[in-house]
């Protein structure tokens, strides 16, 4: 069995908790505690959040998207294939080191999409850049944290109150798209998607294919 090395760590933006990447092989993980947020060969999921949003969006002319976290860039480059080259897509990573570990031990599993010309990547709370200015984006994908009940930073559940959902709905343009991962179901966030006016709908995905653990991706719609 091969062993896993840690090549790095980088504090939470609360700075109370500590991310680690660690590598075994070709395979990657990001460690908070002992909780695995992410790992190199579970992509399905994260995938899904692109590739479902984007299909609500396909008839959208220059489509401006906004990723809220850059993980391991499975949203990011399941967008890229999607979207045509007319698209806009902001990615919102608060912990700089994610940005470094992308750019250097990671660059092989994200492939150069971040030089893609589509792209822009702002190192700033996806919060910031939802309230900057109403009905400026198509879609906007969250997979900042474990879903609406984080782990990594308490203040990403301001995204999933009342109030950070209506910011949401303002900062979609008309049949925009609010797309949510979860690592789970949660029945109150469906009722708040529905509270803010929008059209929800939950779907029910895999980590790897068919197999694996299952996800939960909200597709909320500004009708």
């Amino acid at each position: 069995m091969i062993p896993w090395i840690q090549l790095d760590s980088a504090k939470t933006p609360d700075g109370g908790q500590e991310l680690r990447l660690k590598r075994r092989g070709t395979e990657f993980s990001i460690m908070l505690g002992t909780n695995e947020l992410m790992n190199s060969r579970l992509s399905g999921s994260e995938e899904a959040l692109a590739k479902l949003s984007c299909g609500r969006i396909a008839g959208h002319s220059h489509p401006t998207i906004l990723i809220g976290g850059l993980g391991m860039g499975f949203t990011l480059r399941a967008a890229l294939t999607e979207l045509a080259n007319d698209a806009g897509i902001v990615i919102a990573e608060l912990v700089p080191a994610v940005v470094a570990w992308a750019r250097g031990p990671m660059a092989e599993i994200f492939g150069g999409c971040l030089d893609d010309p589509r792209v822009t990547i702002q190192e700033t709370d996806v919060g910031q850049l939802i309230r900057w200015q109403p009905a400026a984006w198509d879609a906007i994908l969250l997979d900042v944290d474990n879903g609406p009940e984080g782990i990594v930073h308490k203040s990403n559940d301001a995204l999933y109150s009342l109030q950070g959902l209506a910011a949401a709905r303002s900062a979609l343009k008309s049949g925009g798209v609010l797309a949510v991962w979860s690592q789970g179901p949660d029945i109150g966030f469906t009722r708040r998607l529905k509270q803010a006016g929008f059209g929800v709908e939950e779907v029910s995905t895999r980590t790897n294919g068919k197999r694996g653990a299952r996800h939960i991706i909200w597709i909320a719609t500004k009708t």
